[in-house]
């Protein structure tokens, strides 16, 4: 599914303000700098992937969750979904299509560094009014903190705290939270949290339990084979 052309534009005139973006690597693969990375996917997805932001791979290919971490999760649906590992780069293309997947910030940082939180709020907006209008499901599986606690950004200090403790709770990647968003054009809908540890190599605390956790979530959300 294409990206709305009005949303698009946006995020290009809203990118085109910001420092930050690491043109040297997008000018490596010449690539506009200025274009969103997304995988929208079909709509009607039945689940969201939701991670901190694209890196040197998601650039080259344009495509989100493509890189080491994106392989991990792509290799995990591929062994769910059919029982066996990814036979190539092709084929974890093809298992993330039935998916929706975004990050709090669609455009690569400098190095590996998160983005800023005044970053993150000036692109908040637009990436509410994506989940709440490009997608139509519900439960989305948050990799890392940064992930996670975005979802709390602009909201009251109340709800803030809410998915602190939360994220605070040994048991945070076996359960799930309910959170409602709201954009600017009055839009509003609530979505299920199904967080994970990030799948970065260099989360050395949860790389190695990554994928059963990964296949835990599968299982607990009935993700199946499409059709």
């Amino acid at each position: 599914m294409p990206l709305a052309a009005n949303l698009r534009q946006r995020l290009r005139e809203l990118a085109a303000t910001i420092e930050g973006i690491d043109r040297a690597v997008y000018a490596q693969f010449d690539k506009d700098p200025l274009e969103p990375i997304i995988g929208l996917g079909d709509a009607q997805a039945p689940l969201a992937f939701f991670g901190r932001d694209p890196g040197r791979e998601e650039v080259r290919h344009g495509e989100p969750f493509v890189g080491a971490g994106g392989q991990l999760v792509r290799g995990g649906l591929h062994r769910h979904l059919y029982g066996t590992e990814l036979p190539d780069f092709a084929a974890s293309l093809a298992v993330g299509r039935p998916f929706f997947w975004a990050n709090t910030v669609p455009y690569k940082p400098l190095g590996n560094r998160a983005w800023s939180m005044a970053v993150k709020r000036r692109f908040h907006p637009l990436m509410r009014e994506l989940l709440i209008e490009s997608w139509q499901g519900r439960d989305i599986v948050t990799l890392g903190r940064e992930a996670f606690l975005w979802f709390g950004i602009d909201q009251p200090r109340e709800e803030r705290r809410r998915l602190e403790a939360f994220w605070a709770d040994e048991r945070r990647f076996e359960r799930s939270l309910p959170v409602r968003l709201a954009d600017d054009r009055g839009g509003s809908r609530e979505f299920v949290l199904h967080p994970l540890p990030h799948p970065s190599p260099r989360n050395l605390a949860w790389y190695g339990r990554f994928a059963e956790l990964l296949e835990a979530r599968l299982q607990q959300l009935g993700v199946a084979r499409p059709g």
